[in-house]
């Protein structure tokens, strides 16, 4: 796909114009859509002042100077300006199914044979999102990881009738602008991703529940222990790496892990006094009024974790 291309970005969120940055780094033209006008006008604001920070920071992505990447994207209220003659939309709306239908209703009927539609969804499937569309074929999920911008990470997952060529020139783009794409070769509920992390944060939430341990420490679990191997290698590979390579691995552990896992506890619903508990002892920790803040410096830490880990490659 070529970098003169149009890009479509569908939502004028967090995520949207996340996205947004993203493919102007790579030098793509970019109009970025919202319904209402002036959430268009602040995202281009907050998107210049985002661009500009970054290139002061030295943390810009891309080899175009900041003031060439924000001259790239431009915003409309008008569906027909973002959808028509664009060459890739990727849909950043909330995670309401009602409101992606409606969405892609209204683009299904202007959208060119070449144009591919892609979702940031983190919930639905993409044959739930897209069974109705007459260009279904041209329908995928890319769903990216929050911060977009600074974590690589893409879930790219087809439909049962999404093109071939779709899923390949996708994970093409992802790379072309500098993203990490995965691709799952069939949909299933939370994609990867999620289903990884979901079987996390249950056992956390047993481990609290259990009074084995306090937030503060099993969190701790993860950031200086567990989180400091995975950002750089992967469950499977730290397998492999802790023993004599992965069947090695197997036959020293797995029935000492079978026989763990047999004590863990039925999946927690996520509420009720535990869910209270643990909500009191993050507040703690981190208070309501002080989460932009946090979220700042998570943004910092993973920019520079993601440069440490280009200049580390094996």
């Amino acid at each position: 796909m070529s970098s003169n291309g149009h890009i479509g970005i569908l939502g004028s969120g967090l995520i949207g114009r996340s996205w947004a940055m993203i493919f102007a780094s790579a030098g793509y033209k970019v109009i970025i859509y919202d319904i209402v006008a002036e959430q268009v006008t602040s995202a281009l604001e907050d998107i210049k002042k985002q661009l500009l920070t970054c290139a002061k920071d030295g943390t810009i992505r891309g080899k175009l100077p900041a003031e060439q990447q924000v001259s790239l994207i431009e915003g409309t209220h008008v569906l027909e300006k973002v959808v028509e003659n664009a060459v890739f939309l990727q849909e950043c709306i909330p995670e309401r199914l009602d409101l992606k239908h409606e969405l892609y209703r209204n683009v299904d009927v202007i959208i060119n044979k070449q144009t591919i539609l892609s979702s940031s969804t983190s919930t639905f499937l993409p044959s739930v999102l897209s069974k109705d569309l007459t260009c279904k074929s041209q329908f995928i999920v890319s769903h990216p990881v929050n911060p977009p911008y600074y974590v690589p990470l893409v879930e790219v997952v087809p439909a049962p009738w999404t093109d071939s060529k779709v899923l390949e020139t996708t994970l093409s783009l992802m790379k072309t602008i500098g993203q990490s794409p995965v691709k799952l070769n069939r949909e299933v509920p939370g994609f990867a991703l999620n289903r990884i992390q979901y079987a996390i944060i249950n056992e956390c939430f047993n481990l609290v529940e259990d009074g084995v341990v306090n937030v503060e420490d099993i969190d701790k679990v993860m950031t200086d222990g567990l989180g400091m191997r995975y950002a750089f290698l992967g469950p499977l590979e730290t397998a492999h790496l802790n023993a004599e390579g992965f069947k090695n691995y197997c036959s020293r552990y797995s029935e000492s892990m079978f026989n763990v896992c047999k004590t863990f506890k039925p999946i927690p619903k996520i509420t009720g006094p535990t869910a209270d508990n643990i909500a009191e002892q993050l507040e703690k920790i981190t208070p309501i009024d002080k989460l932009p803040d946090k979220r700042i410096w998570r943004d910092l830490s993973l920019m520079k974790l993601s440069q440490l880990k280009k200049n580390n490659q094996v």
